[in-house]
């Protein structure tokens, strides 16, 4: 069954994706400067991310679910609000990867670009006395970023303690006057409005952790040293459940006296979502995390500390389902942290990854989930022993037409080249933009785009590098409004 422009509350089209006729399609949306993103507001707009499209009237897309005769056409809206449990890992995404489902693709890149978000909205010019920091309010978080409506309000922005040994991954001012001496941000919580909750429907709780965009020197400070989560105040009745001690001590090391690191980044999550979960009794909830790189580490581990603390059961008894979309996440623990994981607390990670990236190949470069079973299982004590979690994505940047040979590690890790490689993704081998994204925006923040496409390396930059020109002609920096420390807990 096919579905028409005119059933739909949205504009639609299908720009390059060739023809697909069968009985059950479903309209491909525009990402373009008037369109409406069917999973946001009708308001949103995706101009900022993906290329206008040429209209195309007949433009559809297929959808693997029979429509029985007499029912009403299934736009995105009811798709999504009644089979959103199944988007969301309810059974681990059988059925929706190989070919990749138009809604999960959606979901997807919706969730990589709230991640993408914390890189647009850090400030890293070490010449800032802000550098560290978020260059927005909460408030004002999506807007000035992109000035639209995505549906979503910022609850709580999350900090860590810079003072841990992870010193590549931080960054710090030059200045003396600098806003805050222990701590960078991390990352924030959102929760779905009104009107796209029901769209949705359920009210989505968001945490969005941030990594690093193209830079691997981190990695290099990675100890591949387990340790017991329950060591560093994580509930588990099992100390053979361990991660790697530098995820986990980012995740709950603390800073006493700093206004915005006295608590844990993992303390200021918990508190926020015991005040954002009880707002809701009466209603359908979903917990979502997401992140890139370091920040596929930080989903894992606080994807699993939700449930294993308990947070997503509510008053009533029920159990609100948790799920962890990552893109070129590492390894983050052994396969007793697996086991519990997925077998025990029922935890759901979608894994995106780029075949060539070397960061989810870390730590545990020698002893993984590829080793021999035998030989695997048989060094579990040894604690450089690794395994990933959840289902995986593999995608391969040379199925891309757009982009260059490169022997830039940094161009294969960038969350960029993840999502255009996500909206090309048609399966091993094949490359076909399904919302024609824009491909500029690989090039934001490295140059991995063929030069004949003529999009600079590194565009993306803040105007006259955050100066501003004063009335007596002076070029300064401007004074910021304070940033909201967290919550006490």
């Amino acid at each position: 069954m096919a579905i028409s422009i005119a059933q739909t509350p949205f504009a639609f089209t299908k720009p390059q994706l060739g023809s697909f006729r069968s009985e059950n399609q479903l309209p491909v949306p525009v990402f373009g400067q008037n369109s409406r993103h069917p999973c946001f507001t009708q308001t949103r707009t995706l101009g900022r991310f993906l290329a206008p499209a040429v209209a195309s009237q007949s433009s559809t897309v297929d959808v693997p679910e029979k429509v029985n005769e007499g029912d009403p056409p299934p736009t995105y809206e009811r798709r999504v609000a009644d089979s959103w449990r199944k988007y969301h890992g309810e059974d681990n995404w059988a059925g929706l990867l190989e070919p990749l489902d138009p809604i999960l693709r959606i979901e997807l890149l919706v969730y990589g670009e709230m991640a993408q978000f914390t890189y647009d909205a850090f400030d890293y010019d070490p010449y800032s006395k802000y550098c560290g920091s978020c260059r927005f309010p909460p408030s004002q978080f999506f807007k000035g970023l992109s000035s639209i409506d995505i549906g979503y309000e910022v609850e709580r922005y999350l900090y860590a303690t810079s003072n841990i040994s992870l010193p590549n991954f931080f960054k710090k001012s030059f200045s003396a006057d600098v806003w805050n001496r222990n701590a960078n941000y991390m990352g924030y919580i959102a929760v779905s409005n009104d009107e796209l909750s029901k769209k949705l429907g359920r009210r989505d709780i968001v945490v969005v952790w941030r990594g690093t965009i193209t830079e691997l020197e981190w990695v290099a400070d990675l100890t591949d040293f387990q340790k017991p989560i329950s060591e560093n105040g994580i509930p588990c009745p099992d100390p053979s459940v361990k991660v790697e001690a530098g995820f986990v001590n980012l995740y709950t090391d603390k800073e006493d006296g700093d206004p915005f690191c006295k608590l844990s980044a993992r303390e200021q999550m918990i508190n926020q979502l015991k005040e954002i979960i009880p707002r809701y009794p009466n209603e359908e909830l979903s917990i979502t995390v997401t992140g890139h790189s370091l920040g596929g580490a930080l989903t894992v581990l606080s994807a699993y500390d939700i449930v294993e603390s308990g947070l997503h059961v509510m008053g009533d008894g029920r159990r609100i389902p948790v799920c962890g979309f990552t893109f070129a996440g590492p390894r983050v623990g052994n396969l007793k942290f697996k086991e519990r994981l997925e077998d025990q607390l029922g935890v759901k990670i979608l894994r995106v990854v780029n075949v060539h990236d070397k960061v989810p190949q870390c730590p545990g470069a020698i002893l993984n989930e590829n080793t021999p079973a035998f030989l695997f299982n048989m060094l579990q004590s040894i604690p450089w022993a690794y395994t990933h979690v959840g289902v995986k994505i593999e995608l391969d940047h040379k199925d891309s037409p757009y982009l260059k040979p490169s022997i830039n590690l940094g161009d294969f890790h960038n969350l960029e080249t993840h999502l255009h490689l996500l909206d090309g993704y048609q399966g091993k081998g094949n490359f076909k933009t399904t919302f024609n994204r824009d491909i500029a925006l690989v090039n934001k923040s490295c140059g991995f785009l063929k030069d004949e496409l003529l999009v600079p390396p590194s565009w993306k930059q803040p105007e006259n590098k955050g100066l501003i020109l004063t009335e007596d002609g002076r070029w300064v920096q401007p004074e910021r409004p304070p940033l909201p420390h967290h919550i006490e807990p």
